[in-house]
């Protein structure tokens, strides 16, 4: 009431206020970091170990086993997983909520160093990256050119354009994907090898001994000091080739007789592909606190800078834009918010008939989503799309505490009351109802500061941009509405002229009796509003003397059928959208060649090109193959297992159609083309790949024990017993366990024989298999960049094609015996091609796609199929991980969340109200929100997920606000007349116009984000059918239900006060001053 008095007495105050909210909001508006999700801060952090060569069983011994005993030292590790395959460790730390992950990082930063002591001899440190949603790309920067190949593209994007990334703030990249690193080739010829009795070893000492760096000294000679560099590093490509392999003598044999040496680049292990031709691209990704936004804008606008800096044959383009969703959800906000005011505007003209009033209502939107913008930066939020649904929110419900402040002066007004004094008297009269109501709806949202993992992450901002929201709406409800009511409302032409009174004593009593005249036109004619006044009140009439019946009766059933329907209803993380972009991993048998891999997947677009049409397809990216062992980074944002696969990343242009059904086409088509390939659909959105958590499906079942083969053995039957449910895809064991491989057995004996070693064979084995790259660095300096590249011996790919061709590989320097079969045999068999770990302990996982089915019903048949295997081995541990488990999270955590919610205003409105049996019955009515909800869910085809949930949790507050209005004015007239019968009957009647005009306002805003029209309008129109349906079925139960549960409940309720102080006069205990003395 001070606040109200304030404001009346010092109304320019008030207005210079509101505009420097107003500004302020402005300039946060335009300053605020716009991203794509909330700072999410996972507690994980991703380590990197590349070591060429390595098969997956050795990474694992020698790097994934020692790292997993080293991070039992860590404070804080939750669970330790490991990928391995061959030549990477790839390692995920995931730590427990509320770690300090700067130092978690730093820690792990140290403990890796200290365990290189132990790994093999020329191991690397790792690459460690803490991941976020910030982690992910939010685009590509894609490099083609119809003359340079991919690998040339590969060195011009790692020199120039990430180099140019440094002028661009906040923005990060890793290596570039497509191109394998720039190499001086040394492409020895076995036959020549032979004829002149070398090893490939012998090739490598040479070049070791003939390039190498050294340090320069200095000679002072007068009065000058000399810098005495010398030759020793070979300064043109060309030049290796005169490297002599002879010391002494007059030998002439040169490295150019036995080799072939060209500026080229390592042995390639994949390609790219974009729009079917191969190329080269760049993820880009934004630092942990820079905005996406701001990111993308400043790459776009110097993208002209760095195309100057490239080959005028190379051209760039930036493709996958991820902040287009976030800017198009901003520009969905604004044409939500004017149609949502402009609806506003016009329920208060069809209810009140005053465009004045109207115009208020509608001036308090802005002002509120501005503002809460403002307070949101202060906060430390950024713009979002979780922040968006709670601004889009807010809208619907901002209008809320206007419009009942303009309908209460309106009522005021129909009295007779000066302007002035009706102003007043109706801001006071709600002062304090209206600030309970603002209280319970900030209530529903209080388990946003309790909720952990991501579904906090993601509800904390939602909440806060509700609340600030409805906050600013309550303070400018009681300063500047009351303030632009005096500016711009007129007097009611009636005057002083009814025979009622409006003493102050007796507005409550007389205020029923205005409520039943204020709709008779000039003429005298009942309104149509009154007729549908009199209509209700008939209706209340027959119901209030069963009320007994009907109040049972509505509870039992309201909340069973809210039971039925909380089974029935599917269940999502978040909401399934339509969306034209998807990302496909094709799987070929394993150790198929990745040329092989290749043409596959341009079959694969072919098929595509066949179902859409060529010109639907906007962009392809295809990433075939492995990434290059120097780039270990990029498994980390895009892991490959082996040559065998490919990953499909595709966005199609002017497309209308079911995207799962096109997903299945697909399928069968792939299926009768090419019956070897196995086809996976994973997450592209940005949201779905954070919450998947690295899941590649939605399904994932990991098989842990110490049995590998037991492992492989459940998984295969879980794969069966999934294959016969009608609605699961893409059913298949995710790891590679049957690896080609050509085993090489050495005889020890033989080879001592015969005077070679094992570091001899291995040296030569891997020159001729691999290269030198990993046995013996050296390097060349490019003195027109300064950079430095490897150079290595190796063996040409075409030149080892069958067995004979490895067992004819010398071993001996001057000798053409013995070669490698003369101390091996060479067999064929089979390897893991991928190990993965959870802690020390193996596990395999079965992967799984849906069609047209709910994640929360496929999960449910996940667990069956699981309970169905019996009882298990000793030491084998079945669980859902990824999306499933998140989605079990998420629902137990906004479940609890409503319950506390619910609990949390009971206890508020017991202490407003003095009575936990007003309480219990003002809470009556949300089973009636959650029915309405949920119905509403069920027809329009939504599933109950994050944000339908925020949408009944919204509804609740909104709902229990509508009954505190009349449950408020039911008590006060029980209070004074004792009658709860008549009391429920008069409160019905006088909050039936304010209560329906909230329901039909926020009704009315929350229509444009139901029907899901604009960019993420398929993410957020749950939550507005959520509120809409809660809406619905809880006026009803307001207006209708909840008068009758009020007589019925405090019928025989004392009208005395529970107060227990002897000096208070409306207490029982009340005594008299005469008898203390």
């Amino acid at each position: 009431m001070n606040l109200i008095r304030f404001a009346l007495r010092k109304p320019i105050s008030i207005l210079v206020l509101v505009a420097g909210l107003f500004f302020f909001g402005i300039s946060a508006v335009r300053t605020i970091k716009v991203d794509i999700l909330p700072q999410m801060n996972l507690p994980v952090i991703y380590l990197a170990h590349p070591f060429g060569g390595y098969t997956p069983d050795q990474m694992e011994s020698y790097f994934a086993k020692n790292y997993i005993n080293i991070m039992l030292f860590a404070n804080g590790v939750k669970s330790i997983e490991t990928k391995n395959i061959q030549g990477l460790t790839l390692m995920k730390v995931s730590y427990y909520e509320g770690t300090n992950m700067a130092q978690a990082a730093a820690e792990l930063s140290a403990l890796s160093n200290r365990i290189q002591a132990a790994f093999p001899p020329g191991s690397q440190p790792p690459f460690i990256i803490r991941f976020d949603a910030s982690s992910l790309p939010v685009g590509q920067l894609v490099l083609s050119s119809k003359t340079r190949s991919n690998n040339e593209l590969q060195d011009l994007a790692n020199v120039y354009v990430r180099a140019s990334f440094t002028s661009i703030p906040g923005l990060l990249s890793p290596p570039p994907f497509g191109g394998s690193p720039r190499t001086i080739e040394v492409n020895v010829d076995p036959a020549q090898l032979a004829a002149n009795n070398l090893t490939p070893d012998q090739i490598v000492e040479a070049i070791r001994v003939n390039n190498q760096t050294a340090p320069s000294g200095n000679v002072r000679v007068g009065d000058k000091s000399y810098i005495t560099p010398t030759n020793n590093t070979i300064k043109e490509v060309k030049d290796f080739k005169d490297i002599p392999l002879f010391k002494g003598g007059v030998q002439n044999l040169y490295l150019g007789d036995v080799a072939t040496v060209k500026d080229g680049a390592d042995i390639s292990t994949g390609y790219a592909l974009v729009n079917g031709k191969r190329s080269v691209y760049v993820s880009i990704a934004k630092a942990g606190d820079a905005s996406t936004w701001d990111v993308v804008k400043n790459l776009k606008e110097n993208l002209p800078k760095i195309q100057s800096t490239l080959p005028e044959d190379v051209k760039i383009s930036y493709e996958f834009d991820q902040s287009i969703y976030v800017i198009n959800s901003v520009k969905s906000l604004i044409t939500e918010g004017v149609i949502g005011a402009v609806l506003t505007g016009l329920m208060v003209m069809l209810f009140l008939g005053d465009r004045r009033a109207a115009l208020i209502v509608i001036l308090t939107i802005p002002i509120s989503i501005i503002s809460g913008v403002l307070f949101l930066k202060l906060f430390g939020q950024t713009i979002n799309l979780m922040s968006l649904s709670g601004l889009a929110l807010a809208i619907g419900i901002l209008v809320d505490e206007s419009t009942v402040t303009i309908e209460n002066i309106h009522q005021h007004l129909d009295m007779g009351k000066p302007k002035a004094l009706a102003i007043w008297d109706a801001c006071k009269e709600i002062a304090l109802p209206k600030l309970l109501i603002l209280l319970c709806i900030l209530a529903v949202f209080a388990p946003a500061f309790t909720m952990g993992g991501i579904p906090g992450s993601l509800f904390l901002p939602l909440a806060l941009a509700i609340g600030f929201s409805m906050i600013i709406s309550f303070l400018l409800s009681q300063t500047f509405v009351p303030v632009m009511a005096n500016w711009l409302m007129k007097d009611h032409p009636h005057g002083h002229k009814d025979q009622f009174s409006v003493a102050e004593g007796h507005e409550e009593l007389t205020k029923q009796a205005f409520a039943e005249r204020e709709d008779y036109d000039n003429n005298g004619k009942i309104g149509k509003f009154e007729r549908f006044r009199m209509a209700f009140m008939r209706l209340l009439d027959r119901l209030l003397p069963r009320r007994g019946f009907i109040a049972i009766t509505y509870l039992v059933v309201i909340t069973s059928l809210a039971a039925v329907l909380i089974n029935v209803i599917g269940q999502d993380v978040f909401p399934r959208i339509n969306s034209s972009q998807f990302q496909l991993r094709m799987r070929l048998p394993d150790g198929t060649r990745f040329e092989r891999t290749e043409l596959k997947a341009l079959t694969v677009l072919k098929e595509m090109e066949n179902l859409v049409g060529k010109e639907h397809i906007g962009i392809s990216s295809v990433y075939v193959g492995t990434h290059p062992g120097l780039f270990s980074v990029s498994p980390i944002y895009l892991f490959m297992a082996g040559p065998q696969e490919a990953v499909f990343q595709i966005s199609l242009k002017e497309v209308h159609m079911d995207m799962d059904e096109f997903k299945d086409n697909l399928r069968k088509r792939i299926a009768k083309v090419e019956p070897g390939v196995k086809l996976s659909f994973e997450p592209i959105e940005l949201t779905d790949k954070v919450l998947s958590q690295g899941s590649p499906t939605p399904i994932e079942i990991r098989f842990a024990g110490k049995n590998k083969k037991i492992n492989e053995q459940y998984a295969n039957k879980i794969i069966e017993k999934l294959k016969k449910v009608d609605y699961f895809r893409d059913v298949q064991l995710a790891q590679a366990v049957k690896y080609p491989s050509l085993n090489i057995t050495i005889d020890r004996v033989r080879a001592a024989q015969l005077g070679v070693d094992m570091n001899d064979i291995s040296r030569s084995l891997i020159a001729a298999t691999s290269s030198s790259r990993y046995t013996d660095k050296n390097t060349w300096i490019d003195e027109k960049i300064g950079l430095s590249y490897n150079v290595q011996v190796q063996v040409p790919l075409d030149r080892m094609k069958t067995e004979q061709d490895i067992a004819n590989i010398p071993l001996l320097r001057n000798s053409t015996r013995p070669v490698l079969g003369d101390v091996a045999t060479i067999t064929h068999g089979y390897t893991h091609g991928e190990n993965d770990n959870l802690g020390a302990m193996p596990y395999v996982s079965v992967t799984a796609n849906t069609d047209h089915t709910d994640l929360g019903t496929a999960s449910n048949e996940v667990q069956a199929a699981i309970a169905s295997l019996g009882e298990l081995p000793r030491g084998l541990f079945v669980e859902p991980i990824g999306l499933s488990k998140v989605l079990g999270e998420t629902m137990s955590s906004l479940q609890a969340g409503l319950l506390v919610a619910v609990i949390v205003i009971f206890l508020m409105l017991s202490a407003n109200f003095q009575s936990f049996r007003v309480s219990l019955v003002i809470l009556t009515t949300v089973p009636a929100v959650v029915l309405g909800a949920l119905l509403m869910l069920l027809i329009t085809g939504s599933t109950l997920n994050l944000q339908s949930y925020m949408g009944i949790i919204m509804s609740v507050g909104v709902s229990i606000a509508n009954a505190v209005l009349l449950v408020t004015n039911a008590e006060q007239l029980r209070r004074v007349n004792g009658n709860a019968l008549e009391s429920a009957r008069e409160a019905a009647s006088l909050r039936l116009r304010p209560i329906i005009m909230t329901s039909v306002a926020m009704i009315a805003g929350m229509l444009p984000m139901a029907i899901g029209h604009g960019e993420s309008g398929e993410q957020v129109s749950p939550l507005g059918r959520a509120v809409i349906g809660g809406l619905l079925f809880s006026t009803f139960a307001v207006l209708v239900i909840l008068p009758v549960i009020f007589a019925w409940a405090q019928g025989k309720a004392t009208t005395q006060s529970v107060s227990l102080d002897p000096e208070d006069k409306e207490s029982k205990h009340y005594i008299p001053t005469t008898l203390h003395q």
